[in-house]
């Protein structure tokens, strides 16, 4: 008789380390597991089991995350069809997350793909191993969810006692990582104490924010992923942040707890807290001006339109002055940043919104809505209209552009969207001096005979 073939097992090996404390070494963490992998594979050899040449190694990722460049690789090689079995030296190498740990299951299900744990001593091709998988998996979770209490526990103690807990320092400190603490960087502690006296003299935000970037000050920079990165202007939320930090006045901050520190104090307390008052004096003001006034954000193309120069959003407001009313559509950028950081910085909402509808009159077949009837409707059903046709707006004072949303397909439009001043309106009295003189004796005795009619004079005679 001739012996049967044997189905070949295509065996995947997959390692994790989430600490890369010994890559240097010769041997490591990851080929001890890689080792054991390979013996049991070799054991089954007479199943059919080979194992793949094609290393799934992550070194220094944690297993409570999906994001592992290893793990991706192994998951898009389950679905080409290309691994029969995934081995690994225990099941938290895998996964630490319960919820992960299932759709991994569910993925290998789909794709006919054995799950099997060396150390454990199971595999899924049955209901026992299944049975087990579930119940490690639970304690390997809830192992985690314990030393992360744990570990949220130590450093909220080390917070109370005023001690600093990681992270990138802030502008105007550094961090001695020989007994880890921040000490005062001397250039940014300058650009600090700067910081709040422009506050207490200007009381505005985006003021501030203006003159620092003038002066060419930015936000601290750092090292991430061995790339310089940082040093760019400041924002408006920028100088919150800093004006807020209880870290400036030589105290942590924790769970709307203030405790001592053990840096030292680039503020002393006395303008913080009068920064403070300020603060709360405009964020009061600025509370009682926005219930009084109509909510940004109620603009025709309100999320649809981006200033072109600075790729930022804009967005719907207006001011007043005296009696007139101005609507406009502002760069965020502008706002945050100062106007002299963007050239459009504002554009007449009017002009704009009508120069959109009349350029998709000439682009969009679809858009055949007439003048009169598109004026008549609501602006909530204008808005539904333009979002089912337009992708985005884009425009500087003198270009507009859309996109649609059937090709993305921009096209540009030359217009004038600077802003209008109306002159106010002339009293009553000038209107009327303006005409002629008939006409001016027929408006006065107009006016006579409907102050006899409401009582408030008897007869025409001159006392």
């Amino acid at each position: 008789m001739k012996e049967e073939t044997k189905t070949l097992i295509r065996c995947a090996i997959y390692t994790r380390k989430s600490v890369a404390e010994d890559i240097d070494q010769e041997f490591t963490s990851l080929d001890a597991q890689r080792e054991s992998a390979e013996s049991y594979i070799a054991s089954q050899k007479s199943q059919g089991w080979i194992a793949l040449k094609e290393k799934y190694d992550d070194y220094g990722y944690s297993g409570a995350t999906m994001e592992r460049p290893a793990l991706t690789n192994l998951i898009a090689d389950i679905k080409a069809k290309k691994i029969d079995c995934v081995v690994v030296y225990k099941v938290d190498r895998l996964s630490r997350s319960l919820l992960d740990f299932a759709r991994l299951l569910q993925l290998f299900e789909d794709n006919n793909v054995t799950f099997v744990s060396v150390t454990q001593h199971f595999n899924t091709n049955n209901s026992m191993g299944r049975l087990t998988l579930n119940i490690l998996l639970s304690f390997a979770q809830f192992e985690r969810e314990i030393i992360s209490e744990r570990t949220r526990d130590k450093m909220g103690a080390a917070r109370m006692k005023g001690k600093w807990m990681g992270g990138r320092p802030p502008l105007g400190y550094d961090l001695d990582k020989v007994n880890h603490k921040l000490v005062i960087n001397p250039k940014e502690a300058k650009i600090i104490r700067e910081i709040f006296d422009l506050y207490i003299k200007k009381r505005s935000l985006l003021d501030v924010t203006r003159i620092l970037n003038e002066k060419g000050y930015g936000t601290k920079t750092y090292i991430r992923k061995g790339k310089l990165s940082g040093g760019i202007k400041f924002k408006k939320t920028n100088i919150q942040a800093i004006l807020r930090n209880a870290i400036y006045i030589g105290k942590v901050d924790y769970r709307d707890k203030i405790y001592e520190g053990e840096h030292k104090a680039i503020i002393d307390e006395e303008t913080f807290q009068k920064v403070k008052e300020i603060r709360n004096y405009n964020n009061r003001n600025r509370i009682a001006i926005i219930k009084a006034k109509t909510p940004k954000g109620t603009g025709l193309l309100s999320q649809m339109v981006r200033c072109k120069a600075c790729g930022c959003s804009m967005f719907h407001t207006y001011a007043r002055k005296k009696n007139n009313k101005y609507l406009f559509y502002l760069c965020s950028n502008a706002n945050k940043r100062g106007y002299a950081s963007c050239p459009t910085r504002t554009v007449n909402a009017r002009k704009l919104e009508h120069a959109v509808v009349d350029s998709l009159r000439k682009i969009c077949p679809d858009f055949d809505i007439p003048e009169d009837e598109w004026d008549q409707l609501p602006m909530i059903k204008q808005r539904a209209i333009l979002e089912t046709i337009i992708k985005e707006v884009d425009c500087t004072i003198n270009t507009l552009g859309i996109t649609l949303l059937k090709d993305s397909k921009r096209h540009e439009f030359k217009v004038n969207l600077k802003q209008v001043i109306v002159p106010p309106s002339p009293p009553k009295e000038e209107i009327i001096k303006q005409e002629p003189p008939l006409c001016q004796n027929l408006i006065l005795a107009h006016h006579i005979q409907e102050l006899m009619d409401k009582g408030k004079v008897k007869d025409l005679k001159c006392n």
